[in-house]
């Protein structure tokens, strides 16, 4: 078991968002998730690795309970979590090299030597060694989220959680990215995926699980969820969304 969550709460004000997930993530699992905006997708991601602080409930990680964890022992755990959000969130006066180098030489005290030859591996496995001394501000949208991944990888996590990581892009520049995810759930990386690209969930997933109204209406293989969903809820969604 690589993350499970009980009864994971969460309340902004006094809206609730999240209303009581039960949820396991297997170690090389890819679970996607899916469901409308504002269904609560992006908060319960962030509540996996204490981004967001559930209002009640629990998340285990790695048989260890985090949700209450002191902030430097929890900044240990989130070493073993990657994130990708939507914006890339690079710095712009550091060239490509010394953005994915940089976490490993702070963080874990690599060596620079040693820290810029896995960023270059990261870079090329990402497709994007060309680019190692290029600066962001250089980069198309789909090359600067790809170097975000490569950032995200050179910590060595356990498992990488994705926040709609194609959402910000032009449609040219999503395929890319997809490529670059797809690689990674074929090496057997453990993937938390919220995104609205369903052709990247019926190919990719292990699991496929619809959020709506902050609860977990539905969850099963694509070819349960896309071909013969139960909930009432999912079929509706999936019928707006595959007719587009």
């Amino acid at each position: 078991m690589m993350i499970e969550t009980k009864g994971l709460k969460k309340s902004f004000d006094h809206t609730e968002v999240i209303k009581g997930i039960d949820a396991q993530v297997q170690q090389g699992q890819v679970i996607v998730i899916i469901g409308p905006s504002g269904g609560g997708k992006s908060t319960f991601l962030r509540m996996l690795n204490m981004l967001e602080q559930p209002t009640a409930g629990t998340v285990t990680f790695e048989g260890q309970n985090i949700t209450d964890l002191p902030a430097n022992k929890l900044d240990t755990v989130r070493e073993k979590m990657g994130m990708v959000f939507q914006s890339f969130n690079l710095f712009p006066n550091m060239d490509v090299l010394a953005n994915v180098a940089l976490a490993p030489q702070r963080v874990k005290g690599s060596s620079q030597k040693a820290a810029s030859e896995q960023a270059m591996t990261l870079l090329d496995q990402v497709g994007l060694a060309d680019k190692a001394h290029a600066y962001p501000a250089s980069l198309s949208g789909g090359q600067q989220q790809r170097v975000a991944i490569a950032r995200a990888l050179a910590m060595g996590p356990d498992v990488m959680l994705f926040d709609e990581p194609t959402s910000a892009l032009d449609p040219e520049m999503v395929g890319e990215v997809l490529k670059v995810m797809q690689g990674l759930a074929k090496e057997g990386m453990t993937m938390v995926v919220v995104t609205h690209e369903m052709g990247f969930a019926r190919k990719v997933a292990d699991e496929v699980w619809f959020m709506d109204g902050g609860v977990l209406a539905e969850k099963g293989t694509p070819e349960q969820i896309f071909d013969h969903p139960q909930n009432e809820r999912t079929q509706s969604f999936l019928a707006k969304v595959l007719e587009q």
